[in-house]
């Protein structure tokens, strides 16, 4: 079905800024309030922030079928109750407003003001109330290059990485809004493979740079979603720092996997891209070898071709960004991932969130954790300010970026951006 927002033509009556990540073909959702305003759903266009409740109290929405209290909401768990046709319908609405051949928002000059807001003049808020929160390890570069720093580098890929999409499930209470500062955590670490283990503040603290979708609602306990209709069940996507202490994580993995190094904080962007918007993008998945079982099989292109990037920022100093990646690398892709995760049976709820694990590319600069950039801190990055990092240091803020462009429409996401604070 052809998407009229995602319409390449369309102009908009808004000032737009020159490479901004927000034309009308994007409007991605989130949950924005002000001093006048409590939290209500907003959309992104440009520098500004469109009142969605504002826009439903002029009779703007009346065509569709939401409430005024589905829009003057903490969340947006609510409007997504719609589903992938009323969300799309919902944001085919918005685009016909902000289109500069529309005047019915225009024609109300009185009230622009408080239907569209600068976005310096709001604060966001955590767009979705998470239920549950799974994590992946879909990046065969990424997972190469960690076994080969700790298992045998001629076999770095366990024996089921090439048959299934790897996750474990992550704490929802710790994942925190762009913005929001991080304590670096503590625990045991084993300095000395010789000696017991201490208890001490997290020495290798990293990044990792991923994305993630959110659900709408799924099918019933018991039944599956078939990687041919997974997108049905996807929202839209997200900047992600699944932020990892790799020193615990070493420790403490055998036999049951990831537990303190992981659940202390997870980063996410405060604007959910639709998958809608991000259509225009698609691009073919790798090749996967050996053929995947049927169930993991699919048709047509179901990778996207998203732009990311990493910066590192030193109190006081300017950043250096220290990676380059893309999202079009990873092995498995979502329609996979969420087709493995509900093949036994597992019920998806709406506003479930799903890493993707780490991003990394072929290249050393595309390498999406700090554990690979430095490889292991056997080759400290430099940054900007004459300062090395093997690991990121107090005080360091991290940043992540993304994009998509083509046919001179840029699709982006924002920032991901958060200070890590010393060990309380």
């Amino acid at each position: 079905m052809e998407i009229k927002a995602n319409n390449p033509n369309l102009k908009t009556w808004v000032d737009i800024p020159e490479n901004s990540d927000f034309p009308i073909q994007n409007l991605p959702f989130g949950i924005f309030y002000t001093s006048e305003k409590s939290k209500r759903v907003g959309v992104r266009i440009g520098d500004y922030v469109l009142d969605l409740f504002e826009l439903h109290k002029k009779g703007l929405l009346n065509q569709l079928p939401l409430s005024g209290a589905d829009l003057n909401n903490s969340f947006l768990n609510d409007i997504m109750k719609q589903g992938k046709i009323g969300m799309r319908n919902l944001r085919n609405r918005i685009s016909d407003l902000l289109n500069v051949e529309n005047d019915e928002l225009q024609l109300l000059k009185a009230d622009i003001g408080s239907i569209l807001i600068a976005v310096d003049s709001v604060k966001m808020s955590m767009p979705i109330n998470i239920g549950d929160y799974t994590d992946f390890y879909s990046s065969k570069e990424h997972a190469t290059n960690v076994g080969m720093m700790f298992r045998d580098p001629a076999n770095a890929l366990l024996p089921n990485w090439l048959w299934i999409p790897v996750g474990y499930h992550g704490r929802a209470s710790s994942v925190i809004l762009s913005g929001v500062d991080i304590h670096r955590p503590k625990g045991q670490i084993k300095p000395d493979p010789q000696a017991d283990p201490i208890f001490a503040p997290c020495r290798n603290l990293d990044f990792e740079l991923e994305t993630a979708f959110i659900t709408f609602d799924g099918k019933p306990l018991g039944q599956s979603i078939s990687t041919h209709e997974a997108e049905d069940f996807i929202f839209g996507m997200v900047l992600f720092n699944d932020w990892s202490a790799r020193d615990i994580q070493t420790w403490e993995y055998v036999p049951l996997g990831p537990f303190l190094a992981k659940n202390f904080a997870s980063s996410m962007s405060a604007w959910i891209v639709t998958l809608d918007a991000l259509q225009p993008y698609k691009v073919d998945s790798p090749i996967q070898k050996p053929e995947v079982l049927e169930y993991l099989k699919f048709e047509g292109k179901m990778s996207y071709d998203i732009q990311l990037e990493v910066a590192i920022q030193p109190e006081t100093v300017e950043e250096t960004v220290v990676c380059r990646s893309n999202f079009k690398y990873m092995y498995w892709n979502m329609s996979q991932q969420l087709a493995h995760h509900t093949v036994n049976g597992c019920n998806i709820r709406n506003g479930d969130l799903m890493g993707s694990g780490t991003i990394s590319g072929s290249t050393p600069d595309s390498y999406g954790s700090m554990l690979e950039l430095a490889w292991k801190g056997t080759k400290p990055l430099k940054m900007n300010d004459g300062s090395e990092r093997k690991f990121i240091q107090d005080n360091d803020t991290v940043i992540m970026r993304g994009y998509s462009t083509k046919d001179g429409i840029r699709i982006g996401f924002g920032e991901v951006k958060t200070k890590v604070l010393p060990v309380i």
